[in-house]
């Protein structure tokens, strides 16, 4: 599979530009396949910069109904009329908050009814073919990352309520080297994710992919400790031995230098622009 990064916090190489958003190209011998649309147009521009024809693409997975991962939805949706656009049926008609650098709307304000038939909504598990299936996640055995007590969403009533997530899905390929694992943000927590996708498949996790929402703690905001991100990347190395972490986004730079202390060479840092082939 080819993996093309088009939209993230960090800048890689000269031609693509930068925002706070994830966009991730994924094309196989069968799909072309879009994982988050960043939180502007700005995919599109680096898409093009890169010479990716998005108006191919297959399938549109959204991971999570915040701004920094469907903002760029109504932008696609312009230039592709063929692809499914695959989210959790909690994003629809949501409100999402964060109260990091003030408290603000991290909504997508868009009548999804418009495309109604290109919707595929998910509750708990979709089964696309036999190579691509998509997840919520089950498991709580694992704490979720502390940086998720600054968002919020609306309940049923119209109140702001802590973020419960039940609108986080996980993407997951098997392209017959072993499984490859979308995480979004990774709100549910990473250890979570991954224990969820163990339990369903029988074949190893071999790629991870995606922000694991873990932050450098400052501005007087604390998050996980060094020593609680060591414990984290040393389960990870004891019970995930062959698998390969590439993240960016809403992991921090401080983080990635703890974990990669312990994961070495299996923890690569993604950036606007970068690309491999797995």
């Amino acid at each position: 599979m080819k993996v093309v990064v088009l939209s993230d916090n960090r800048k890689g190489i000269p031609e693509s530009e930068t925002e706070h958003g994830l966009s991730i190209y994924l094309e196989s011998d069968k799909y072309k396949i879009l994982l988050d649309t960043g939180g502007s147009d700005l995919f599109l521009q680096n898409a093009i910069k890169s010479n990716i024809d998005l108006s191919l693409v297959d399938y549109v997975f959204i991971s999570h109904g915040h701004i920094d991962h469907i903002g760029g939805l109504p932008h696609f949706l312009k230039i592709n009329s063929r692809a499914k656009i695959i989210l959790s049926k909690h994003v629809i008609n949501r409100k999402f908050y964060s109260k990091r650098n003030e408290f603000h709307d991290i909504s997508l304000d868009f009548n999804f009814l418009d495309y109604a038939d290109r919707l595929i909504l998910v509750e708990k598990e979709l089964q696309l073919d036999n190579a691509i299936c998509i997840l919520a996640n089950t498991s709580t055995k694992f704490n979720q990352p502390l940086a998720n007590q600054m968002l919020f969403s609306e309940d049923e009533r119209g109140e702001i309520v802590p973020d419960d997530f039940s609108h986080e899905l996980i993407f997951t390929i098997d392209d017959n080297n072993g499984i490859f694992v979308f995480t979004g943000c990774a709100h549910q927590g990473l250890l979570n994710i991954l224990e969820t996708v163990r339990e369903k498949f029988v074949s190893p996790i071999q790629w991870v992919m995606g922000g694991f929402h873990l932050l450098d703690s400052r501005n007087g905001l604390r998050y996980e400790s060094e020593a609680e991100i060591n414990e984290t990347a040393e389960y990870i190395n004891n019970y995930y031995p062959i698998t390969t972490f590439i993240t960016g986004h809403c992991t921090g730079e401080k983080v990635v230098g703890y974990m990669k202390n312990i994961l070495d060479s299996r923890l690569i840092q993604l950036f606007s622009g970068y690309s491999i082939q797995i």
